[in-house]
């Protein structure tokens, strides 16, 4: 592909809170730019808000707090030719979105998917093995407050991204390039599974527990009967990381304990506000049924993400939210 062309041409689809934080730095930085281009495909009332008004960002970061890209699209079918597609929309919209963007995207697009997961990779390959698809990690503390607004908090969004397995001649740090001038905060990694696992371990583990129970990330900490129930399921989770060859610190599960313990007593996880919100469509699938799928594809047996997937289905329509159990004295 030729990264030389003009205009650069880069998509942005999904303006929620990790679409949002990043798109709005490519648009604010790019308003003026004719070299690079700037298009953000959304949907619904994002769509009609953004087209409308703008993309406000509510972040101490930047002052001037709306950002207006090149264009506007309603869906992918629209989409012209790209550089550089960030993919940030929900996991249970991911084979939807690519199934649209199969006959769309010429062999050679470059897709950096911006998701939770250690799975994404393999599902995006599935589905359009024409692409360049970059690895990624992603670390951001910001939500969609209403339709084309997001407010971010504390550090800036940072980024993790390697190098394509299955195009090992392909360089993508001159095309990277266009995201470091605007500001996003990324760090290339040749291999960047390892950092999308060390991810993993936290959110899988204390979004699960969490959402089972309705307890904070301090609660589950801190309560020995959860703490025990999230340790074991980053023990399933390290022995399929072992089995596929991510290489990955022997000190793992206590250090991703000690990073829950630097999050605010009461912060909760995405997955816990979903599963006790009562919303249809949750990451439960992203957590605990990637985590089947690949217990059973390497016969790796995974009883505790098999448990704790089936009672968080149950609880998804009981009425009585569940009780912490307490530690036998």
């Amino acid at each position: 592909m030729n990264f030389q062309q003009q205009p650069f041409e880069l998509a942005v689809v999904g303006l929620g809170g990790v679409g949002g934080y990043f798109g709005f730095k490519l648009a604010q930085y790019y308003a003026e730019s004719a070299a690079v281009r700037v298009t953000f495909i959304a949907r619904g009332a994002t769509y009609a808000a953004v087209r409308r008004q703008g993309l406000t960002l509510l972040s101490p970061e930047h002052t001037d707090s709306v950002a207006h890209p090149a264009q506007v699209l309603a869906t992918v079918a629209e989409l012209p030719t790209v550089d550089l597609l960030l993919l940030c929309v929900k996991e249970y919209d991911l084979e939807d979105l690519c199934r649209q963007l199969r006959p769309e995207l010429p062999a050679g697009t470059v897709i950096l998917p911006l998701m939770n997961g250690v799975d994404i990779y393999e599902r995006i390959r599935r589905q359009l093995p024409q692409v360049i698809i970059l690895p990624a990690c992603v670390y951001v503390a910001s939500h969609l407050q209403s339709p084309g607004v997001v407010e971010h908090r504390g550090n800036p969004g940072s980024i993790i991204v390697g190098q394509d397995p299955q195009h090992p001649s392909f360089n993508p740090t001159p095309l990277l390039k266009q995201l470091t001038a605007a500001g996003i905060q990324l760090e290339y990694q040749t291999d960047a599974f390892p950092a999308i696992w060390t991810k993993f371990f936290f959110i899988a583990s204390f979004g699960l527990v969490s959402a089972r129970y309705n307890q904070s990330i301090g609660q589950v900490h801190e309560n020995p009967v959860l703490h025990a129930r999230a340790r074991r399921l980053m023990q399933e989770i390290a022995a399929i990381a072992q089995a596929k060859g991510i290489a990955l610190p022997p000190d793992l599960i206590e250090r991703t304990f000690q990073k829950a313990a630097t999050f605010p007593y009461h912060t909760p996880t995405s997955l816990q506000l979903d599963v006790h919100a009562g919303k249809a469509r949750t990451e439960l699938e992203l957590f605990a049924g990637a985590i089947l799928s690949y217990g059973a594809a390497l016969d790796l047996p995974v009883p505790e993400t098999r448990t704790i997937y089936q009672e968080i289905q149950a609880q998804l329509a009981a009425t009585e939210p569940p009780q912490a159990p307490v530690a036998p004295s």
